[in-house]
């Protein structure tokens, strides 16, 4: 049990990995994009995280971990930061090909907006309880920069792909939590969390993936089209 963790973020990342070179998709071709992306992605919400463990909001059963750390965080914790953005970025780079009709831009004009508006009620509504609040704070300033400052166009994509993304999202999130489990792999303190749970998963992580894909995109998006237009 104690490389459960360790299979998880394997898993996840090794099917993405392999597909990563059919001649089809040529995903590899993007990494000189994808690894700086998801290094500094990675350290902003690594920071979150380390901070939130201190507080006692979440932490790590030793019982599914190999017992290697750096300061408070397992190994485990930090590959996945690499493997779940590997994954789900190599998503939106094949559902990219492919989908060719996104959701109407009236659609999205409405949706991004009324996103925005119920993330920071929410903020404001649990503002004793820190991970929704921050979560949810998060999350509006990400879709307010990608709207509204950056004026990104790919957001009609993004919901359709993030929205597929939550399968397996709560397949891999559900054994962290716990849902088939005898004990959750990532523990959450009660006090912090809203209470609502999806399976075992606290209905916060769906918002917190959301603004840990949609950074992690946002770079990745940035230094490829940097490239090409240096080329």
């Amino acid at each position: 049990m104690k490389y459960a963790y360790l299979l998880i973020d394997f898993f996840t990342i090794s099917v993405p990995f392999i597909y990563s070179f059919h001649p089809k998709l040529n995903f590899y071709k993007t990494w000189k994009a994808f690894f700086p992306a998801v290094f500094l992605t990675g350290i902003m919400f690594l920071i979150w995280d380390v901070y939130f463990t201190s507080l006692g909001v979440w932490g790590f059963n030793p019982d599914y971990l190999i017992g290697l750390k750096a300061g408070n965080m397992p190994i485990e914790e930090i590959l996945f930061f690499f493997c779940i953005p590997y994954a789900c970025v190599f998503t939106f780079h094949c559902l990219d090909l492919f989908i060719k009709k996104p959701i109407p831009l009236g659609v999205e004009k409405v949706l991004t907006p009324l996103l925005i508006l119920i993330c920071v009620m929410m903020s404001i509504l649990y503002r004793n309880h820190i991970y929704p609040a921050a979560t949810f704070l998060l999350l509006a300033a990400v879709l307010t920069l990608s709207r509204y400052i950056l004026k990104i166009g790919w957001l009609p994509k993004f919901y359709i792909i993030y929205a597929v993304l939550l399968f397996p999202f709560l397949i891999v999130n559900g054994l962290l939590t716990g849902t088939g489990l005898e004990a959750p792999i990532v523990w959450y303190n009660n006090n912090q969390i809203i209470g609502f749970r999806i399976l075992s998963i606290p209905v916060e992580d769906v918002f917190y993936g959301m603004a840990l894909i949609l950074v992690n995109l946002l770079i990745y998006k940035h230094l490829l089209s940097r490239r090409s237009a240096a080329q």
